[in-house]
């Protein structure tokens, strides 16, 4: 056993005693406060990993004092203010939206289990375009950084605006063994002030920039910039459907979750009306007939 287990099992052995007649379920109790037990089992899972025995104890040690601290407070507040009617509703009112929210999730992670397929996804698209407005600049392109020292610049000049097959798999060699960066991303979008921020360059408006600039190569004192924009989606232009299709799926389930539970709270309200579970103290007949 190493010192912290020592030290640990020495101070349990004190309290222990201490607690008789009181169900632990398996645990050792550490410390008794305002009639709660701290356990070692639980401070055991809270010491820092790769600590030092001294560490550990330390730890330990300030942990208990302040887990023996709030437990007093609480008791103490417990006395004075424990009947308060307000905490008691608001508790219970915790509780109900802790008991709700789980069962609903329950229902919903049943309910969509499936997949929504890409007509479907393409459907909604379609129909609701203007719902996936572009909140920043994307582009597509090609981006690669390579020291100013690095054989081959040149042919880098030659090869970065070209997007055929063959001169891309030259690129993709020549960047293994030279490049400092290098991304490829004609195949997805990716906002342009990611990409802009890898080069050295100042600009007020990136919209106009990239309208106009869609070859860039910058150099500082050590490194060589190449960009290559080959697509540009503007703020406020409406995505495609690719680059739109995340948020399709996300706004798809949020609508077909917000449709199941209200489904479900009516089919709850049904049933309860038919088998009069409901019992109103006052006149609803207005509710009843609706």
């Amino acid at each position: 056993m190493n010192k912290i287990g020592v030290w640990l099992w020495i101070v349990s052995l004190g309290f222990t005693a201490c607690s008789g007649g009181v169900e632990h379920h398996g645990k050792t109790p550490l410390v008794e406060a305002g009639g709660m037990f701290l356990y070692r089992e639980d401070v055991q899972t809270m010491l820092p990993l790769g600590a030092s025995a001294s560490d550990s104890a330390a730890f330990v040690k300030s942990y208990v004092k302040s887990w023996v601290e709030d437990m007093l407070l609480y008791a103490k507040a417990e006395h004075n203010v424990g009947n308060d009617q307000h905490i008691r509703t608001m508790v219970d009112n915790y509780r109900k939206a802790l008991v709700k929210h789980q069962y609903q999730q329950m229902l919903i992670e049943q309910q969509m289990a499936g997949e929504i397929s890409d007509d479907e996804l393409r459907a909604f698209y379609e129909a609701n375009k203007e719902l996936f407005k572009a909140d920043e600049t994307l582009f597509k392109g090609l981006f690669i950084k390579v020291p100013l020292s690095a054989e081959g610049i040149n042919r880098v000049r030659r090869w970065y605006t070209n997007k055929d097959r063959e001169t891309i798999d030259r690129l993709e060699k020549y960047s293994l063994g030279r490049a400092v960066d290098y991304m490829y991303f004609y195949d997805r979008w990716l906002p342009a002030a990611v990409v802009l921020a890898k080069i050295p360059l100042r600009m007020e408006n990136v919209d106009q920039y990239v309208e106009h600039e869609r070859h860039v190569e910058v150099r500082d004192s050590a490194y060589c910039y190449f960009l290559n924009v080959d697509e540009v989606l503007l703020h406020g232009e409406i995505k495609p459907f690719e680059a739109a299709k995340d948020d399709i799926k996300k706004v798809m389930l949020n609508q077909r979750q917000t449709d199941f539970m209200r489904s479900v709270k009516e089919d709850l309200y049904r049933e309860a009306s038919e088998n009069n579970d409901i019992i109103y103290y006052y006149d609803n007949t207005d509710e009843k007939t609706n």
